[in-house]
């Protein structure tokens, strides 16, 4: 009955990627503490089965970690710090110290605090844990500061049997004892990492010996990328493969020039979910993109959503219209309209071949209030918008949001010459937010009566 009762960590209500990577929510495991309260005979049955229950103590937020250890029986220690909302008293950074010191006892850690707070508290992260299966550190929010220090843990700590591992910000090589062959990592996301310590053939070579990834994330910081480094990098053959049969989740973020080097040397045949950051580049490399793309059944994409702002642009997609997470995300990171749109246009005009299935199509528009250094850098090319949408040429519902009803209504509308069945030549609905605008949908008028004059009606459709 107490078996049964355990309640599940991370469960098919949680499909957010933050959710997924860091566990889920392991307060949960505080599940049998009014168990043993209920009579002795329940606290004798509980705590002598502690092993097959999994019982573990909680060290979190306001949590009298020496009171805790001092009277209960030495049961395996979950370190759970992760509520970036929730501030770090001296008394929980003493706290989390003192954990430490039990380093066979510590099963997982989990820190997301601000980098001052992590750099007195990761040094404490030292010598052996036998029993470690979890390790998930980082800032709350990405560093916007290239001078800001990078963690870095000592060289005498080892995890032998470390199962997930997430970093963010991290000075780390390859090298590293967390990586060797014999540590059992199921999960690897290494977020922020400067790109001149992975050379392609490095991070191949090391991937080759983790036959049991389940998940990987590889993300440089992009504040250190340039031609240069790119062209080092990149200058040495690259002749490593690296096979994972168990791989269902991938995330890259960087220069395309490296992703397009690296996938054609990694084998994924059960990919289900594929993450790619980019930053603003003139020119993007994606034909090795396409060609796994192309390969993958598993990443069957039917209903697409692109979200604007002012930072850059995402791209999700999914299997099937109602999917709680997508099979396809990318992320363009650049300022202004202008630069995001025509990003976009070259990247999915290239990866055409692929979204043969969507057939759902939205797009939406958070811009916030920050200033632009120039009003004309939001002036989109009305052939780019047209670029872009020509990539999907089965779609049969657009969804447009109120930020870019003219936008795309300027882009819908026929120029003189232009075939009326050229762009979206299956749309059959229209839908849109007004706002408090009643007539936004006019706008749409010279679209709608084109296409009805060319015998192939569309809905229009007001939100």
């Amino acid at each position: 009955m107490f078996y049964i009762s355990r309640p599940v960590l991370l469960d098919d209500s949680m499909v957010d990627n933050d959710h997924m990577l860091n566990g889920g929510e392991w307060r949960r495991e505080c599940w049998w503490y009014k168990f043993v309260q209920v009579c002795q005979r329940w606290r004798y049955l509980i705590l002598g089965s502690a092993s097959y229950l999994r019982l573990c103590l909680v060290c979190t937020y306001g949590t009298p970690v020496a009171e805790m250890l001092a009277h209960s029986p030495p049961l395996p220690l979950v370190l759970d710090y992760i509520d970036e909302d929730h501030d770090i008293t001296t008394e929980d950074e003493q706290a989390i110290v003192l954990a430490l010191q039990h380093r066979d006892r510590v099963h997982r850690i989990r820190l997301q605090m601000h980098i001052p707070n992590l750099q007195k508290l990761v040094p404490a992260i030292d010598g052996e844990f036998p029993i470690l299966e979890f390790l998930y550190v980082e800032p709350p929010t990405r560093t916007a500061d290239d001078t800001t220090p990078r963690l870095m843990f000592s060289k005498t700590f080892r995890a032998p049997h470390l199962c997930h591992l997430a970093l963010m910000n991290f000075n780390f090589t390859l090298e590293s004892p967390l990586l060797s062959t014999s540590v059992p990592l199921v999960t690897l996301s290494l977020q922020e990492i400067h790109p001149t310590y992975f050379h392609p053939n490095e991070l191949l070579r090391c991937l080759s010996f983790m036959p049991q990834l389940e998940t990987l994330g590889i993300d440089f910081y992009s504040q250190f990328i340039n031609s240069d480094i790119e062209v080092a990098l990149l200058d040495t053959s690259i002749m490593t493969h690296a096979t994972l049969p168990t791989l269902r989740w991938f995330g890259f973020g960087g220069e395309s020039t490296y992703l397009e080097a690296l996938l054609p040397r990694i084998t994924m045949p059960i990919l289900e979910k594929l993450q790619v950051f980019f930053s603003y580049e003139e020119t993007f490399s994606v034909s090795q993109l396409l060609q796994l793309m192309g390969t993958k059944n598993n990443l069957r994409l039917t209903s697409a959503r692109f979200t604007f702002d002012n930072f850059g642009v995402a791209a999700t997609f999914y299997p099937h219209e109602g999917a709680r997470t997508y099979a396809f995300h990318m992320d363009v990171g650049c300022r202004y309209l202008a630069r995001q749109v025509s990003s976009l246009a070259q990247i999915f005009n290239a990866l055409s071949p692929v979204f043969s299935a969507v057939e759902r199509l939205a797009l939406a528009y958070a811009k916030n209030d920050l200033p632009s250094v120039s009003n004309n850098e939001d002036d989109v090319d009305r052939a780019e918008w047209r670029r872009l949408l020509g990539s999907f040429r089965n779609v049969k519902t657009l969804l447009v949001d109120y930020g870019l009803v003219e936008e795309i209504s300027r882009c819908l509308r026929l120029d003189d010459g232009e075939p009326p069945l050229e762009l979206l030549p299956k749309l059959n609905e229209l839908s849109y937010s007004s706002g408090d605008d009643s007539d936004t949908g006019d706008r749409f008028a010279g679209f709608i009566d084109g296409r009805q004059a060319a015998g192939h009606c569309v809905t229009l459709i007001r939100r």
